[in-house]
């Protein structure tokens, strides 16, 4: 016990330190241009975060965060295919995308720009219309084919002093009240983003051979819309496929179902 603790030779602070100053002596110093360049202008120097570069450290992280939806795909298919279908989507925000979709035994296939990426399904926007798919119902989804795979290089820096100091002292009533910072820092649910479009005319479909058409009338518990006064109440889980449709046609369906009866 006393042969061991021999081994172990105490060291004092200042032999320490001497110690370590003498090992930087021979130390082999990289050239750090992000910490030169931020000594020249007084702001002090950082940390890197890993050994490598930063742009080395960008491509390893985007690779493990892609990695890591494949391995919870093997494990979860149902989680692993929202977060795939959330991380696509949202790469291609405001870019034309096309979606194959399942409506009952029937396969749908729709083309528009992706408006919303939400927790549980995508809006897409075209000329005509606006049309909700819950992620439960796509099959695939894919650009254009013919439409250039582009990033968004344009990015446009506009500093609002008023709005951030709202972010930061009144963040929840900022937030709530812009639906582009909705879709920025919060991930929508199908039933969250159709209560903010209420009165609005849709087609709903539930299967391959049953849609409802109706006003937004709610969507707290259920999917509530009206036609001629009479209501009707859909399970967010039987809901496969939501688009708008033009008063035209509300008046259109209206004509042929009074003559029916």
């Amino acid at each position: 016990m006393e042969n061991g603790q021999e081994s172990k030779k105490r060291i004092h602070l200042n032999e320490y330190i001497e110690r370590l100053l003498e090992q930087r002596k021979h130390e082999v110093r990289k050239k750090d241009p992000i910490n030169e360049l931020n000594e020249r202008k007084g702001e002090g120097l950082t940390s890197p975060s890993t050994m490598t570069t930063t742009e080395e450290t960008r491509l390893l992280l985007e690779y493990i965060d892609r990695a890591n939806i494949f391995h919870l795909l093997e494990n979860n298919e149902k989680r692993g295919k929202s977060l795939k279908l959330r991380k696509f989507f949202k790469s291609k925000r405001n870019q034309q995308v096309e979606i194959y979709s399942a409506i009952g035994t029937e396969s749908h296939y729709k083309e528009g720009k992706v408006s919303t990426v939400g927790r549980d399904f995508v809006m897409l926007t075209n000329l005509k219309e606006r049309v909700w798919i819950p992620y439960s119902s796509i099959q695939s989804a894919n650009i254009v084919y013919g439409i250039p795979n582009y990033s968004n290089t344009h990015q446009h820096y506009l500093y609002d002093n008023n709005l951030r100091t709202k972010l930061l002292r009144q963040f929840g009533e900022t937030v709530s009240k812009r639906d582009l910072l909705k879709q920025q820092f919060i991930e929508e649910t199908l039933k969250t983003n159709l209560n903010t479009w209420k009165d609005t005319w849709v087609n709903v479909w539930i299967g391959s051979d049953v849609k409802k058409l109706g006003k937004i009338i709610d969507s707290e518990d259920k999917l509530i819309i009206a036609f001629m006064g009479k209501k009707e109440e859909i399970h967010f889980n039987e809901i496969r496929y939501i688009e708008t449709i033009r008063l035209l046609s509300v008046f259109t369906y209206g004509f042929k179902n009074y003559y029916k009866k």
